[in-house]
């Protein structure tokens, strides 16, 4: 849906958007008849579900995986964190965490962009009929989104996913990410933001000096181990919206 953001369309206010991100792949700008066509599209075919990725985020200043040049993976040798390392490493989720806490206040202070404000106006209009979306950011809800299907999770929710020897189930317990962000600030008053390299997910790069050290609070309910409602690598999808 990164046409959108070039239709030079509006969202409620009558503000009008522009792209700046460094982290945006090269592309042709849209057309006046590719405008026309999108539009003729909706009246046509009223409450349709609309699916997103990460392309649709990286003008608010996330960067995705795969696009050529402004991409991770073009950019670092970094591979997404399997689940079941996270699982079974104490020093992974370790690791994750303390990258994660340094690029929480960023990421979580990205705002949404002209596609997020659109597709939220065509809700309300009653010309989509909802979202799913790949992406763990909630831009979507931000811009005013109501009928969103978080194929991969939130990184605004922390659920307990209990010891090793339990695979993975947890015991029901979460926690908003704010909050926890509280807890891990308790107990890691030395760390500071040492980092401007963000990935898609809202982690950052660290040297290992900083990781070490980081401490973690178990589930305080069961004394199980912590991770974002998010899905690693090779993990089943549980949908939430």
């Amino acid at each position: 849906m990164r046409i959108l953001a070039g239709l030079r369309l509006q969202n409620g206010s009558g503000k009008r958007f522009s792209s700046s991100s460094i982290y945006v792949p090269a592309h042709e700008p849209a057309l006046e008849s590719d405008c026309r066509r999108l539009e003729k599209f909706l009246d046509d075919k009223p409450h349709i579900l609309v699916l997103t990725g990460a392309g649709i985020s990286t003008e608010s200043g996330i960067p995705d995986y795969r696009s050529e040049g402004v991409g991770l993976y073009a950019r670092s040798n970094h591979k997404p964190i399997q689940h079941g390392d996270f699982v079974k490493s104490e020093a992974t989720r370790k690791r994750y965490w303390a990258r994660n806490y340094v690029g929480w206040p960023r990421f979580s202070s990205i705002a949404p962009n002209v596609t997020h404000y659109t597709l939220a106006r065509l809700e309300r209009e009653g010309r989509i009929g909802g979202i799913v979306t790949q992406n763990v950011d909630r831009l979507h809800g931000k811009a005013g989104s109501k009928e969103v299907v978080e194929l991969h999770g939130s990184g605004y929710e922390v659920i307990c996913i209990g010891s090793q020897n339990e695979r993975g189930k947890g015991c029901g317990y979460r926690i908003d990410r704010h909050e926890f962000q509280q807890i891990l600030d308790q107990l890691n008053p030395a760390m500071e933001d040492k980092s401007t390299m963000m990935r898609p997910d809202g982690d950052v790069e660290l040297s290992m000096e900083y990781v070490e050290g980081f401490q973690i609070p178990p589930c305080p309910a069961c004394g199980g181990n912590l991770k974002p409602e998010i899905a690693f690598s090779a993990t089943t999808c549980q949908c939430r919206g």
